[in-house]
């Protein structure tokens, strides 16, 4: 199902649509985008600057959603393998379930733990650097900026925490080795602080807060990745760099639903930028980012509106740049791939109810009416997603905001302001 754009209907507008973007002084002191769109009769109500290219943020994650719909099936490849003489020697897909923390995709790992035989990682698949194109740099110490590897581990991010005893621990318990006191670093409050080019933690000389949780980022290395995964089997890894065979097999790891749905709800970066590695692996020798990109958008993406600018999985770039009526043909586009609305609004965040706008909207009675995908930058927020009004019409929308100075939380609520009134209208 392609989203057709024909001239504006009045049908939706009694109220007007209009009205309610002329007299909000919110939505007027910045750059502003919307389109909102009937689903049923598959044609533009209103917009707003939708021809215009906006900064998307996390909204980038539909188009991964979409890619990801395209090229996998219902499961994860975790791992690709081959067996050889005594040894198994295995090949990372950039599977972001493996050992990750809420997923807790086992299979990729049991294969590894059961085997008999000697076992064999080989590396150089990913051909891409640790950052994706246009990060910022200054953010390597948060936990949403996990570096991009070709066999994540455990999220790729350390979680330092407070035990019961006020000590400060690791988890994974392998990294403790490199965090360590140090006299001379004295922030504000107590905070631990990864150097920018290795994996030295350190915190300052005071107490340790009651519950303290912290979650940094390793500095990702083809070393520690194996250091981390001969920890966590109790077994001997080799290293060799190979070539992936033609006959290699795939395990599939976690269900893709579970793994959509962990992306999209709480908006994980490292899930989104590592399935689109996942996706390389199930067309391409090599892990690539740009590949996958390119691949979409001329496969997949052709008939949208807009040329999309697409930098990376996650829309932690700046590069990212999308319009509102290009966001609302991709919502036709997903609907028609997954087919099952009931299915398809469980994996996004739900207004009232999970995820990012959980706490935004209000439900109508305990019915949430709103299931859309949030985007956040400095400067920057953004919603695409669908509406279901009290009348039973099915809308998708993009209500993009770029370049203002308020703060978030004034842009959030006008914005669930005018959504929940055409709810509530129509």
């Amino acid at each position: 199902m392609t989203a057709t754009f024909q001239a504006c209907t009045p049908k939706l507008q009694k109220g007007s649509v209009k009205k309610l973007f002329k007299q909000s002084a919110i939505v007027n002191d910045h750059f502003t985008g919307f389109a909102l769109y009937d689903l049923d009769k598959q044609q533009m109500i209103y917009e707003l600057n939708s021809d215009k290219y906006f900064t998307p943020a996390s909204n980038t994650k539909l188009y991964t959603f979409y890619t990801c719909l395209r090229m996998l099936g219902d499961s994860i490849p975790g791992l690709q393998y081959v067996n050889r003489g005594d040894s198994l020697i295995f090949w990372g897909t950039g599977d972001p379930s493996f050992l990750q923390t809420d997923l807790k995709a086992v299979k990729a790992y049991n294969l590894l733990k059961n085997t008999t035989q000697n076992i064999y990682y080989s590396y150089g698949r990913y051909t891409g650097t640790f950052y994706g194109d246009g990060w910022p740099y200054g953010d390597y110490n948060d936990y949403y900026q996990a570096e991009i590897t070709e066999l994540p581990v455990e999220d790729n991010v350390a979680i330092v925490y407070a035990d019961a005893a006020g000590e400060l621990q690791v988890k994974p318990g392998f990294l403790k080795r490199y965090l360590r006191r140090d006299d001379t670093y004295k922030p504000g409050s107590f905070f631990v602080q990864r150097d920018i080019l290795s994996n030295s933690f350190v915190y300052p000389n005071m107490p340790v807060p009651k519950k303290y949780r912290q979650e940094i980022p390793w500095k990702t290395s083809v070393q520690l990745t194996l250091e981390l995964l001969q920890d966590t089997l109790h077994k001997t890894v080799g290293l060799v760099s190979l070539p992936i065979p033609g006959d290699a097999k795939t395990i599939y790891n976690a269900p893709a639903d579970s793994v959509y749905k962990r992306m999209l709800q709480p908006s994980d970066n490292f899930i989104a930028e590592q399935l689109l590695l996942v996706c390389a692996s199930t067309r391409f020798k090599t892990l690539s980012t740009d590949s996958v990109i390119s691949y979409s958008v001329k496969h997949y993406l052709s008939d949208l509106p807009d040329k999309p600018q697409w930098a990376d999985g996650s829309g932690l770039s700046r590069k990212d740049l999308f319009t509102p009526r290009d966001m609302v043909a991709l919502l036709n586009k997903i609907l028609a791939e997954v087919k099952d609305e009931k299915k398809l609004h469980g994996m996004m965040p739900i207004g009232g109810v999970a995820g990012t706008i959980r706490s935004a909207y209000k439900t109508d009675n305990g019915v949430p009416f709103v299931w859309a995908k949030t985007g956040t930058l400095a400067n920057n927020h953004n919603q695409s997603g669908y509406l279901v009004t009290r009348k039973g019409k099915r809308l998708a929308f993009s209500f993009m905001n770029n370049n203002f100075t308020r703060p978030t939380r004034e842009i959030r609520d006008e914005m669930v302001r005018i959504m929940t009134y055409l709810h509530d209208n129509y």
